[in-house]
């Protein structure tokens, strides 16, 4: 057998380099492209000396970005893979110590979110010579543990390369699990310094292209028939489309198998845009940040069929809305971890394949119109909810405007068949939710599954970076500078302050954003949380006086100078007059723009469901104990089920 004497690390980014993908073409025929896109790095004594002579090697074939933190890193490239439906993915590396800690965050994050992204910490040396070495954590009791260890639970895949041989089984397993239909996360391969740099014979097949292709595995042949007869049986039937809809390539199916049965179909966070928003059948998302006409339904409705998603609390309304076991639920998954959910007739299959078996059982067979002509009246009255959260307020002229006025102002001035929308934590995720616009299956990026603050801008690269690269393969003139649709980041002064740095990412790489600041002065979507729990604000608005300050007033930040200071083209804006004119000039620039407009914390729109938190049973606030009495009254009834 032919080998090759190269490093570890030189084995294993040829290996990465080398890994083929296919994705949909222009004309829907698939194309092979690259399954890694490239490496965010930040180099340090960990992974600089043989990982980044090793990346150099094949900056050609394989480029390397350069983050300003390792979470920021890891958001961006898992915002990537969700844009790109999981089709092409990147890798992240860090140092030892710190730098591969400062990942963790967006370990967990993208393995909540079923993401994947390639992990490479630099590891502590496997000979141990001179331990402890910089930045080594000691235990006394297992010299074996060290802080990458911590990857184990954010990973759907860990190992530690303790001999080079090893990555030849290793890699490829990671990359089974990164490309798996079922269980798709993050893999963390952590890399001892020393075994980086040492040399191995490494077989010629390691090196030779592999292409991966979609695995699409179909359901057991008697749980479909009785899928299909459930459906049958039943006269108010709703779908619940969730990430999995879009990750298995099953848009266009599932608006299908809707549109000829007449079912409605509502969407969770991460499958909003299964459906156009004009849609007659959407509607709207549900849950705790979903639609009063979407809730409704499946209180009126006599079986829920819900395609691709994990059935999260935010989802469910903590099983209040689903999941109760008042109402037939029919989980059709290709992961056994979801579709066995909540006593659910589990049918497991990937969700386009499924859909298609499952349109040819039920040939013939169409729900009552009057389903239809029910959820016609719920969508007119939740579009007379989201039209009065976004028109002006009863508080007079000098009023802050709200969350939601900004989201309709930059929904008014969007493209609702190209622009994107990205949000995470915070009041955002529900304000996009009920109130943002897309007809196009890529056009709201959430992430809601871990809630994480700061994803917003790194993530916000990772879209862009996905629709840039969609928009040049699509476009027959993509040389000549024809360009995509804007990509709206829309973040809290919260989040903003908690990670920032990849704005300068934004600018320097000439991924255009246009960021939009809500500064309501400290974290507002928790404040109302804190009300609603019957307690009194504290340590969350800086204007109420229990935020901590040294002396007087908490000082006021300009984010816009903050902005520019990393190169954007920074504005801010009083009202939202000011900001219709400021979104048009945003458009027009071909550069990242930053627009900060003051809000206020109180507002925020209704029409979610129940939410179960811990209200304590013991207060001295009257209050609280009345908050208390109202959970237990909504949980008691979640529980009688």
């Amino acid at each position: 057998m032919e080998k090759r004497e190269l490093t570890t690390a030189q084995a294993l980014v040829r290996h990465l380099a080398v890994q083929r993908t296919q994705v949909d073409g222009p004309d829907g025929r698939p194309v092979e492209v690259p399954l890694f896109a490239g490496v965010w790095s930040i180099f340090g004594h960990g992974n600089v000396p043989a990982l980044g002579e090793a990346l150099a090697g094949v900056r050609d074939t394989l480029p390397t970005w350069r983050g300003q933190s390792e979470q920021g890193m890891v958001h961006a490239a898992t915002a990537y893979a969700k844009q790109m439906r999981r089709r092409r993915m990147m890798a992240c590396t860090s140092s030892v110590g710190p730098g591969a800690t400062n990942m963790l965050t967006g370990a967990a994050t993208a393995h909540v979110n079923r993401l994947p992204v390639l992990l490479l910490p630099g590891d502590v040396f496997a000979r141990r010579a001179g331990a402890p070495v910089l930045q080594e954590l000691e235990r006394a009791e297992d010299a074996s543990v060290n802080v990458n260890d911590c990857f184990r639970p954010v990973s759907a895949y860990f190992d530690r390369l303790l001999r080079p041989e090893q990555l030849l089984t290793s890699l490829p397993r990671a990359i089974e699990t990164l490309t798996s239909p079922d269980a798709c996360g993050p893999a963390t391969l952590a890399l001892p310094q020393d075994v980086q740099a040492e040399r191995f014979a490494v077989p010629a097949w390691f090196l030779e292209p592999r292409l991966h292709r979609p695995v699409r595995l179909g359901a057991d042949p008697a749980a479909l028939l009785e899928a299909a007869a459930a459906i049958r049986a039943a006269e108010r039937p709703v779908i619940v489309a969730g990430g999995g809809v879009h990750y298995a390539g099953a848009v266009s199916t599932l608006r299908s198998f809707a549109t000829r049965l007449g079912v409605p179909v509502l969407e969770t966070s991460a499958g909003k845009g299964a459906l156009r928003h004009d849609d007659p059948l959407n509607g709207g998302g549900i849950g705790v940040v979903g639609a009063s006409s979407a809730n409704a339904l499946v209180a009126e409705s006599d079986l829920v069929i819900a395609v691709g998603t994990r059935l999260s609390d935010f989802t469910t309304g903590s099983r209040s809305v689903l999941g109760h076991l008042r109402t037939p639920q029919l989980n059709i998954n290709v992961a056994a971890l979801d579709a066995h959910k909540h006593g659910a007739r589990a049918l497991r299959g990937d969700a386009r394949r499924t859909l298609e078996e499952l349109d040819a059982a039920l040939a013939g067979h169409r729900v009552d119109a009057a389903w239809a002509t029910r959820l016609a009246e719920l969508r007119g009255g939740w579009a007379d909810t989201v039209a009065a959260a976004v028109g002006p307020t009863s508080s007079g002229a000098d009023a802050l405007p709200s969350d939601a006025q900004v989201t309709g102002r930059i929904v008014a001035s969007c493209d609702p068949e190209r622009d994107v929308l990205v949000v995470a934590a915070g009041s955002m995720p529900a304000e996009g939710m009920k109130i943002w616009r897309t007809n196009h299956d890529r056009g709201y990026h959430s992430e809601y599954g871990f809630s994480c603050m700061g994803y917003e801008i790194a993530g916000g690269v990772g879209v862009a970076m996905a629709e840039d690269e969609l928009a040049a393969r699509v476009s027959a003139d993509a040389a000549s500078g024809a360009r995509r649709g804007e990509i709206y980041v829309v973040v809290g002064d919260g989040s903003y302050l908690m990670l920032n740095s990849d704005l300068l990412t934004a600018v320097a790489l000439g991924h255009k954003l246009v960021l939009v600041v809500l500064d309501n002065r400290g974290f507002g979507c928790i404040n109302r949380l804190q009300g609603a729990c019957g307690q009194a604000p504290f340590n969350n608005l800086l204007d109420d006086g229990t935020a901590t300050a040294r002396d007087g007033d908490y000082p006021k930040v300009d984010f816009a100078a903050h902005a520019a200071a990393l190169g954007a083209r920074a504005e801010h804006v009083s009202g939202l007059d000011e900001l219709d004119a400021a979104l048009a000039r945003a458009r027009a620039s071909d550069v990242t723009s930053c627009l900060v407009i003051d809000t206020n914390a109180r507002d925020s729109t209704g029409g979610g469901s129940w939410w179960q938190v811990g209200i304590p049973e013991v207060s001295g606030s009257d209050a609280v104990l009345a908050a208390r009495r109202d959970w237990q009254e909504a949980n008691d009834d979640v529980q009688a089920y």
